[in-house]
């Protein structure tokens, strides 16, 4: 689990309020930033803009989109590279159509159905262009989801600006300077008037932009576990030995990553060896 957007979403809150807030004054301080009418302007426009320009499927998806923020460690690419490994190491043994049944056994679907056309298939070239165009489909489906999310920072700074336009438009018409009122107000009609415009930069920076980079990072972590299981499965078809096919795969992975494995794999050598002989 990944409580990051919800620690940073929290955390800006804080930090706002207690820069609104001050002392025994805290309270009143912050009565001074709300208002209902700018609220209704700010999220009912930036709804209505998302709804005007997405389909409604889209909206269905919020609730999957917030769980895929907190979704850690699904892509253990050195964990891939492992499962790839035994499964070469299988297919040099007893042939692709052990993969079969070994198949039957992989969670990921992704992973699954690469492996079962491999199996399957006996063009290497047809393979690599099914998965990739699979793969192109889900980037292209991942990108509408980051994008509604772009779209929707992008409206809520305009609303904000709408509503401050309303305000200031009201705050002009309602002055009356012959008996003082009009003087009397202005400040706190102006103050009303540029809430809607801090309502729209809050939203815009502390939720839309937030969930729209949160989402491309998981976009990029699965195109690269299916990236790397594309290579691994085309390896396996053309008979790649099981160590150079870690190697390559590895050329993947951060460095870090890419030293502790191949650190575990020196170690198990000897053992694969033997049981080889």
């Amino acid at each position: 689990m990944d409580p990051s957007w919800l620690l940073g979403l929290i955390l800006g809150v804080i930090l706002i309020v207690n820069g609104i807030s001050d002392g025994f004054s805290a309270m009143e301080k912050l009565n001074n930033f709300y208002d209902f009418p700018s609220i209704v302007i700010v999220l009912g426009g930036t709804a209505a803009a998302l709804i005007a320009s997405y389909p409604l499927s889209m909206l269905a998806q919020i609730p999957k989109h917030i769980m895929i923020l907190f979704r850690g460690g699904k892509y253990n690419i050195p964990k891939l590279v492992d499962q790839l490994v035994d499964l070469a190491m299988i297919a040099r043994q007893s042939g692709l159509l052990a993969l079969e049944e070994k198949a039957e056994e992989i969670k990921d679907p992704f992973l699954k159905q690469s492996v079962l056309m491999i199996v399957d298939a006996s063009d290497a070239d047809k393979v690599r262009a099914a998965l990739e165009k699979e793969l192109e489909t889900m980037i292209v489906r991942h990108d509408q989801a980051a994008g509604f999310y772009e779209k929707g920072s992008g409206y809520a700074p305009a609303f904000g600006m709408i509503g401050t336009l309303v305000g200031l438009v009201n705050m002009l018409k309602g002055m009356n300077f012959e008996d003082g009122g009009g003087a009397s107000s202005l400040g706190q009609d102006m103050s009303v008037a540029l809430i809607t415009t801090f309502y729209g930069s809050a939203l815009a920076n502390l939720f839309f932009q937030p969930i729209a980079k949160k989402l491309r990072l998981r976009q990029d972590e699965e195109e690269l576990y299916c990236s790397v299981i594309i290579d691994g499965v085309l390896a396996i078809m053309a008979g790649d030995n099981p160590k150079t096919l870690r190697e390559r795969l590895l050329s993947s992975l951060k460095q870090g990553a890419r030293k502790k494995l191949l650190a575990k794999a020196e170690k198990s050598s000897p053992a694969e060896g033997g049981g080889n002989g």
